[in-house]
């Protein structure tokens, strides 16, 4: 390992830089070369193992080397790589906060795109479970769980002992992980019938004061609420708000997946109206930190050529990354009416790597007599690995840390900017009497509207 290392040094000292994912090439796609890459990965993984206290791919990789005849990874077979692959759900965090390597070291380590090169490889030979396919395709099954009728069957049989045996066994859906519910009346459905106060934008040097906000598949069918106090926050600080003509999902879902021609397709069908809008002189503000971040950093890196998707990225914020501007800038009220008391925030993974601060906590701060608990720990839901049979209890794992920080403080409320770690939390607390509530509906409760 020490003869790569160049420079006379072991690790970077430099700010983490990302390279292009050249999914486009032959080479992406050749399962040769792609073996060759995972064991010059796994093999410098090994000889460093920092990442061992973040997702399960790293320890699923060292016990397959320390129990290999040899104690090497050229004792591990490579069938044992997908297991590796398959535990890794992309949250990046080893990338922007553990590993040394990174780019621009020689080494150029890219641990969470070699992963996703895997499951697009696998994806592609038709490997993946039709259960796998099915929970990705968030706008199909958003569509059909939202018709009113069936959303109430769907929610029930979510609720009830019976169904969730049913759905264990004819999907693999765990029978005790949470799942959420589905409303008929979605958000955009609210937003549309709702009326629009006349509001006049304020530009500042940094944000042009009138937003798009892009609802998301779990904002517009499982947490209308969710948007709805983002719009509600916005509209009492003056900026006025509009939503896109017809959205579909960012395509995260599908991205850790490795379903890349279904990413392509879902950009080339939401990039070109928030481009438009951007032109428009609208911001664009999203309110799942992984769909963000799916603008912001993952669709530049897959189409690094595409001035549409530049210009979406360039315009792109986290809902409290945005209010904060305003805030630096004058433009934000602090005319709080309710104080919040004692906040337990947990910081989901898909927000840490937006490398855009504690946004959400020095918001909530500005509101009297409110103190904040931060947790900045893995709640380990991902959006489908939590839900899984295979990987529930190394998820339950994952969480326990984070639901003995919230005990222990003993909160007035506890929060997550990731709907779906707020539902993890729940589940893991001992007290099922008060359930999570998003920082937008703290922020819109300590307005007082």
């Amino acid at each position: 390992m020490g003869e790569q290392v160049t420079g006379g040094r072991e690790g970077s000292l430099e700010a983490p830089t990302r390279h292009p994912l050249d999914w486009k090439s032959e080479d992406f796609w050749n399962e040769e070369s792609l073996f060759k890459e995972l064991e010059r990965v796994f093999d410098i993984c090994h000889g460093c193992r920092r990442c061992v206290s973040l997702c399960n791919s790293f320890p699923v990789l060292f016990d397959h080397v320390d129990g290999s005849p040899t104690g090497e990874l050229d004792g591990v077979p490579r069938e044992a790589y997908w297991q590796v692959v398959d535990h890794c759900y992309l949250c990046d965090m080893c990338y922007l906060s553990k590993c040394p390597y990174v780019p621009p070291h020689p080494w150029n380590l890219d641990f969470p795109h070699l992963m996703l090169r895997a499951k697009a490889v696998h994806f592609r030979k038709g490997g993946t479970r039709l259960r796998d396919k099915l929970l990705t395709s968030t706008d199909l099954v958003g569509s059909l769980a939202g018709i009113p009728v069936v959303s109430e069957v769907v929610n029930a049989a979510n609720r009830s002992a019976l169904g969730r045996k049913l759905l264990d066994k004819a999907l693999g859906v765990h029978p005790e992980a949470p799942l959420p519910e589905y409303h008929s009346k979605s958000f955009r459905k609210r937003e549309a019938a709702r009326a629009k106060p006349a509001l006049e934008a304020v530009p500042t040097g940094e944000t042009t004061g009138k937003v798009v906000v892009f609802a998301t598949c779990y904002g517009n069918r499982n947490l209308p609420q969710m948007d709805e106090d983002l719009v509600a926050v916005l509209n009492h600080n003056g900026i006025p708000v509009t939503t896109l003509p017809d959205e579909k999902c960012c395509g995260m879902p599908k991205l850790e997946l490795g379903d890349l021609e279904a990413v392509e397709k879902l950009k080339n069908h939401n990039i070109p109206q928030l481009a438009r809008l951007v032109d428009e002189g609208w911001d664009i503000v999203v309110p799942v930190p992984s769909c963000a971040l799916m603008f912001k950093q993952e669709l530049p890196l897959i189409f690094p050529d595409d001035e549409q998707v530049r210009k979406v990225q360039a315009r792109t914020f986290d809902p409290f990354e945005y209010l904060m501007l305003r805030h630096k800038a004058g433009k934000l009220r602090t005319d709080f009416r309710n104080p919040l008391g004692k906040v337990a925030y947990h910081v989901p993974c898909h927000l840490r790597v937006q490398r855009i601060g504690l946004k959400t906590r020095d918001a909530l701060k500005l509101v009297p007599d409110t103190t904040i608990e931060v947790i900045e720990r893995c709640s380990g839901h991902n959006g489908t690995y939590a839900v899984k049979r295979e990987y529930h209890e190394t998820s339950v794992k994952i969480w326990r840390a984070v639901v003995q920080r919230v005990e222990t403080a003993k909160p007035d409320h506890y929060s997550s900017d990731c709907p779906m770690a707020g539902d993890q939390i729940a589940h893991g607390l001992a007290d099922k009497g008060k359930g999570p509530e998003h920082p937008l509906s703290l922020m819109r409760h300590a307005y007082g509207i």
